[in-house]
This record gives structure tokens, sequence and C-alpha cells, in this order.
């Protein structure tokens, strides 16, 4: 699980690395831009998240509930939250908009399993 969620987080950097360079050269005030931009953001923050479980968990001994909860949150939230705010950058298609809040929610559960594991409750 640890080896994934750090794959999972090196795949989100790369990803959030390359759309932000790509949103740097369109137009500021471009709609692609924005979306690339706001993307690459939770993309990277959450790939840092999900070293963060990897490292706890790994000093733990072993994930507990809550962690493994977070951290296929964050992987599964980053991949629905940001992929489909790229897929829609690039390709216009209008549709893949639907999904960013399905990760939305992901990423926010992930960081409620945090809080719960952090007090105890999530092992």
């Amino acid at each position: 699980m640890i080896r994934a969620w750090l794959a999972a987080a090196a795949i989100s950097g790369f990803l959030s690395i390359a759309s932000g360079a790509i949103a740097a050269h369109l137009a500021a005030g471009d709609r692609a831009a924005g979306l690339l931009r706001t993307g690459a953001l939770y993309g990277m923050v959450h790939a840092a998240a999900l070293i963060g479980v990897a490292a706890i968990a790994e000093f733990r001994g072993r994930p507990t509930r809550g962690l493994i909860t977070a951290g296929c949150c964050f992987a599964g939230g980053t991949i629905l939250f940001s992929l489909s705010l790229f897929g829609l950058a690039l390709t216009g298609i209008e549709w893949l908009g639907l999904v960013t809040p399905l990760g939305g929610v992901g990423l926010l559960v992930g960081w409620a399993a945090v809080a719960l594991d952090a007090f105890d409750l999530g092992r």
C-alpha cells in the first residue's frame, strides 16, 4: 500500500509540474490556464500529503484504518479532481467538469480521515 501511495504521489507531482508548465505558456486570463493551475496546485499539495501518509504509516510499522482511508482518498480524489481539470482544459470536453466535485469530496474525506487518525479514532 505504501508503495502504491508513493507511486501515486510521484505521478501526481509529475503531472502537476507538466500542467503548470503548460499553463505558464498560455495567456494569463485563459480559462484553460486557470484550470491547469488549479489542477496542478491541488495535485501537488495532495502528492505531498500522500508522501506524508506513507511516511507516517512506515514510521508506525503499518498503516491504520484512518491512514488507509486517507491515502486511498487522496490518491483517488487527486485522480478525479486534477485529471478531470487537466482533461477539461486540454480537450474542452465539458462533462469532465462534472467529475471534479467527486474528486473534491474524496480529498475532503481524506483530510477528515487524517484528523480522525490523529485523535486515534481511525485505528
